[in-house]
């Protein structure tokens, strides 16, 4: 699909120029690196939306120092980050900001996020949570979501480190776009999945303290670098792909 026939499509559905174009931009990012449940799939699940108010937007109701919070307000969570995004872009931490955002569903791929602000030269760390889909290794009701957790190290020499991993076996993306079912999902790693599933947990509650409302949401930490590891790291690697660097990273 063309940058063009995605911003008209989402247009059509009521979303700002503006909107449509981040939304875009992120769809389509996500098809180029593989990820075609965050892709164009998505486009056709907003499209099938009879909840969908494409004119909401975003409230950042606390600001305290180096912490804010957010409503999402009935925007749709891509919204909601692009807007979270554009405004650390525009006024980027003098040291160090913690972000919450609740009712903030979904986020998308959470690599896209933090590689924008890894690109501006920040570090950022971003976890956001969904609708209750892992359940213990052992057995029980499903208790988090899949809750993807994404680190992105900016560098002086090319591009930033991008790391964003999803504690599920399977991206709920991929149940979306026909790729996988949803009786598939569990936490990853085989008989040490209960490493994945105590992470989700932790992430899980983590955004759950601090965006304290109704609904999914998310947390995003910035912070300006006090070191440049990446060059040492890469040369370290000697050539081995990191996380980030292909399209399949």
């Amino acid at each position: 699909m063309s940058p063009e026939e995605a911003r008209s499509r989402l247009a059509a559905l009521g979303f700002s120029e503006h909107d449509a174009g981040a939304l875009a931009d992120l769809f389509l990012f996500a098809e180029a690196t593989g990820r075609s449940g965050h892709g164009i799939a998505r486009i056709e699940q907003l499209e099938a939306r009879t909840d969908l108010d494409a004119t909401a937007r975003p409230v950042r109701e606390v600001v305290d120092g180096s912490f804010e919070r957010w409503n999402g307000n009935g925007a749709v969570g891509y919204v909601t980050m692009a807007e979270i995004v554009e405004s650390v872009l525009a006024d980027p931490p003098a040291h160090v900001r913690v972000i919450a955002a609740g009712r903030t569903s979904p986020t998308g791929a959470l690599g896209y996020w933090t590689r924008r602000l890894a690109d501006a030269g920040l570090v950022a760390v971003l976890t956001g949570t969904s609708p209750k889909r892992l359940a213990p290794p052992a057995g029980g009701p499903k208790l988090t979501g899949t809750n993807p957790l994404s680190i992105a190290i900016p560098s002086s020499e090319g591009p930033p480190i991008v790391s964003d991993v999803s504690m599920a076996n399977v991206n709920f993306g991929d149940v979306l776009a026909g790729k996988a079912s949803e009786d598939d999902l569990g936490p990853f790693g085989g008989e040490h999945a209960h490493k994945a599933f105590a992470l989700a947990v932790g992430l899980q509650l983590l955004v759950d303290a601090l965006a304290p409302v109704e609904g999914n949401g998310a947390v995003l930490l910035v912070a300006r670098p006090s070191a440049d590891p990446v060059p040492a790291f890469r040369a370290l690697a000697d050539g081995a792909r990191l996380p980030g660097d292909s399209a399949k990273a």
